[in-house]
């Protein structure tokens, strides 16, 4: 079975501190960077790495309009007879804040797989944030030639004692057409999966722990993926810097 990738940005571009944080060029243009290192790159809550630790890097070009564009990378290891060794992802987007509480964010990204052109597809996103709620969702319809995906995920971020940041999000994938097969030979076309993240800034570092999990078997995993361990509950540890 041709496998699936399911895949996506793994931080948000626009996160505040990438805001206050970015470089300023103009009066109407800022430079926002960010370099990273992660014990594993986990998207929608399956490894891209087979569990292996990732680099991964980001610049985004800011307009005092609320427009952006720019570009972010990171390894990635599908294993088997898989080509690529890098995902290179760009977007541009409009990001809209009424006020400190309220926000919204959308955009339109393309990823792409050097030497592995067949994985490349695009997604539409859009994000509503209210009072540390969050509500969004990404929409292709280019995965794998006709299939078609929705990812749906609802969020909540705070500040906890300590400057110590805590961000929660519970997200479904679904599929066009049922692609995750369980060992009596089920099918379904969804899957949900879940996030627990600390943060905390130390040494002008943002160092970071995870909790990520899907309800996912093992033979769904395997059936689809080709490896049964890269759904299964994990703790990703992260520490990244942002110019």
């Amino acid at each position: 079975m041709k496998r699936m990738m399911t895949l996506g940005l793994a931080s948000i571009v626009l996160a505040p501190w990438t805001l206050t944080q970015a470089i300023t060029l103009n009066d109407d243009f800022s430079l926002a960077l960010e370099a990273g290192l992660l014990s594993d790159y986990r998207s929608r809550g399956i490894s891209q790495t087979q569990g292996d630790p990732a680099v991964q890097g980001s610049a985004t070009l800011l307009h005092s309009s609320g427009l952006y564009a720019g570009a972010w990378s990171s390894n990635v290891d599908f294993g088997f007879d898989s080509k690529t060794r890098q995902e290179l992802d760009y977007y541009a987007g409009y990001y809209w804040q009424a006020t400190d509480d309220i926000a919204l964010d959308v955009a339109y990204y393309k990823y792409t797989y050097p030497k592995q052109s067949d994985l490349n597809y695009s997604e539409y996103f859009a994000e509503l944030n209210l009072y540390g709620a969050r509500l969004g969702g990404y929409y292709s319809d280019d995965i794998a030639g006709d299939q078609s995906m929705l990812y749906s995920y609802v969020g909540y971020g705070t500040v906890l004692p300590y400057a110590v940041g805590l961000d929660l999000r519970y997200g479904l994938a679904d599929y066009k057409d049922p692609v995750w097969i369980s060992s009596s030979g089920s099918s379904r076309d969804s899957y949900h999966e879940w996030e627990v993240k600390l943060s905390k800034e130390v040494f002008a570092l943002n160092w970071s722990l995870s909790y990520i999990d899907t309800d996912l078997s093992q033979a769904e995993c395997a059936n689809y993926m080709g490896f049964d361990d890269v759904c299964s509950a994990t703790v990703v540890a992260g520490v990244s810097k942002s110019f």
